[in-house]
């Protein structure tokens, strides 16, 4: 089975049996840089199945190699943004437990609101964290420390438990250097005890998306950046390019929606019966409302260009 799960290849929430090729207790690890600690944690629980999640496709490949080097079974690697990870592949009361190590403090304040630790996330994770279960934070930082213990309790839905640090988080890449630099280092257990009210929706895939029209492409000389707003975000044409056998326009397209971002590639091509827009699988992106949403700016685009709309699946 794939290690890396790509976002084409997701079911909404994750289904273990088809991830991992098992129903286990489900456990994450955000921010794995080299796969150090994942490693230890695969071992530790080998009957959990592991999820790791970093924003890095070079902490990607290199935890890769190394799973694959000390040829562990019970991880899955993603690569994203822990809130959407949470929020659309956790399935609500399923999630045992989440590590966080060394996460990026945002120290200054134009960029606070980046931090993951805050009151929304934590009422986030209270609906998908089983009965008792934790996120245990690890970290140098002493003011974001204090300031996730402060958020967490502005929630009331958690125990905190402040310990020294596991013997196996000071053994990661980041700890190595912080003991070096002879810098504190801060552990605390926020163990579920209540549950917020609300439960944010999982994201809604769809199916994909194409339109026809008439006209001639190579009439299409020109492009400019498009913004296209829908509810709950915006579709950004970044670019236009002509294929070398000027038979087709690629469109790279930025689709933003909440603590989810993808790039992805439209093409439209001449056909005898007409100009055919599609996604194009590259990069095997998540089928959401944002992708449908692109292939409705693109037609409009060209449409602004002098080609007339015959159909649309949209």
């Amino acid at each position: 089975m794939r290690i890396i799960i790509k976002p084409g290849d997701l079911r909404l929430p994750l289904d273990p049996s088809l991830s991992f090729g098992r129903n286990a207790e489900l456990v994450v690890e955000v921010g794995f840089g080299d796969g150090r600690y994942l490693s230890h944690l695969a071992a530790e629980f080998s009957d959990a199945n592991l999820l790791g999640v970093d924003v890095s496709l070079g902490s990607v490949w290199r935890a890769y190699r190394r799973m694959l080097r000390e040829n562990i079974s019970n991880v899955r690697l993603f690569r994203g943004d822990a809130r959407f990870v949470v929020r659309d592949l956790v399935a609500p009361g399923t999630l045992s437990r989440i590590y966080v190590n060394f996460p990026d403090p945002w120290p200054r304040k134009k960029h606070l609101k980046h931090r993951l630790l805050q009151a929304p996330f934590f009422e986030l994770l209270s609906t998908r964290l089983k009965e008792r279960g934790s996120l245990l934070l690890t970290t140098d930082h002493q003011e974001y420390y204090q300031f996730a213990l402060d958020e967490a309790a502005s929630t009331s839905l958690y125990s905190v438990t402040e310990s020294d640090p596991p013997a196996a988080t000071l053994t990661t890449k980041y700890a190595e250097k912080w003991r070096e630099m002879k810098k504190d280092i801060f552990h605390a257990r926020f163990e579920k005890i209540s549950e917020a009210a609300q439960h944010p929706a999982i994201i809604k895939k769809t199916d994909m998306h194409h339109s026809i029209l008439e006209g001639d492409l190579s009439a299409v000389t020109t492009f400019e950046k498009q913004i296209h707003a829908f509810p709950g975000g915006h579709s950004i044409i970044l670019e236009g390019f002509r294929d070398l056998n000027n038979e087709s326009l690629i469109f790279k397209v930025r689709v933003e929606e909440p603590d989810l971002v993808q790039e992805i590639l439209i093409q439209a091509w001449q056909k005898p019966d007409g100009v055919f827009v599609s996604l194009q699988p590259f990069g095997d992106p998540l089928a959401t409302r944002g992708v449908k949403e692109s292939v409705h700016a693109v037609t409009d685009f060209l449409a602004s260009k002098g080609l007339v709309v015959k159909q649309r699946w949209i």
